[in-house]
């Protein structure tokens, strides 16, 4: 008797990794242009990059700094473009949930009328089709350079994104408390404000955290079109060729992520389950499915 064929998730890995480097294999019409790649980058990297300019941190010449000796950095175009990203990422990160949480429980095929689901997913999914440098293009050209037009762009992605994520919740959600809402006699109302929106609380209020998370990187990258943040004095660097004060920018921008991520993961520590009771499996079981 033939045994039963059992796949494990590792063969599944394993055959994908192989496929994804033959399609790559067949991508590439000569790899010999790859030869001096290394070399390159060292020395634009000597030559270019370092060290860095920390002169972005000292205060701009216009307007006239009134900060006192110790606080001159927050008169420096590192700091005031740090922290217009950040201004854009929280304001657009509110925005976006309170507009995106009531578009997923309509979007939600546990609350929502099946008509009204795959409306409010088309719209969901068309926000977040384009990137949020497209959208910050388009606010761009159509409302000018500055921060609102990075607030409306990273607020349209984060809806589509954010909604998303909510709606996927909300479908997950345990279904016997809206049995009994059913049975309770509920409106559709009712039963998002009742039941819904309190037993996913806690992946909503999560996912929002991650949302801000997400948004100060990429509203890092918007301000290279004009809609504002620390991208703005990117691109003027590269503009003028100042790679070691881009290199500066970038990493004041990978110190002020980690610190948010370090402070979003504890923050959403509050709200996602304990789930440190069950034991995770090791890699050798993952790849082999056996214990």
């Amino acid at each position: 008797m033939i045994s039963k064929l059992r796949i494990y998730p590792g063969h599944i890995f394993a055959a994908l990794l192989f496929l994804a480097i033959f399609v790559m294999d067949r991508s590439v019409d000569d790899w010999g242009t790859l030869s001096n790649g290394f070399g390159n980058l060292v020395s634009f990297f000597q030559e270019s990059l370092w060290p860095p300019d920390w002169g972005v941190l000292e205060p701009r010449a216009w307007p006239e700094c009134t900060a006192s000796s110790a606080l001159e950095f927050t008169c420096s175009s590192a700091w005031i473009g740090m922290i217009e990203t950040i201004q854009i990422a929280f304001v657009s990160t509110i925005l976006a949930m309170t507009i995106s949480l009531p578009m997923a429980l309509l979007a939600a095929r546990n609350i929502g009328t099946f008509r009204t689901s795959v409306i409010i997913r088309l719209i969901l999914a068309a926000f977040r089709s384009l990137p949020s440098l497209i959208w910050a293009i388009f606010f761009v050209i159509l409302i000018g350079l500055g921060t609102i037009s990075g607030i409306f762009a990273m607020t349209i992605y984060s809806i589509g994104y954010l909604g998303k994520l909510q709606y996927e919740a909300i479908e997950g959600m345990n279904g016997l408390p809206l049995e009994a809402a059913d049975a309770a006699g509920l409106s559709r109302f009712e039963k998002a404000i009742h039941v819904a929106i309190p037993e996913s609380a806690n992946d909503l209020i999560s996912q929002a955290i991650f949302m801000f998370e997400y948004n100060v990187r990429h509203g890092s990258i918007i301000g290279i079109v004009g809609a504002g943040g620390i991208g703005y004095y990117i691109e003027s660097s590269l503009r003028f060729l100042a790679y070691d004060e881009v290199l500066a920018y970038l990493i004041i921008i990978f110190v002020v992520v980690i610190l948010i991520d370090f402070i979003s993961v504890f923050a959403r520590s509050f709200f996602n389950d304990d789930r440190t009771a069950i034991k995770r499996p090791s890699w050798k079981q993952v790849f082999t499915g056996r214990d």
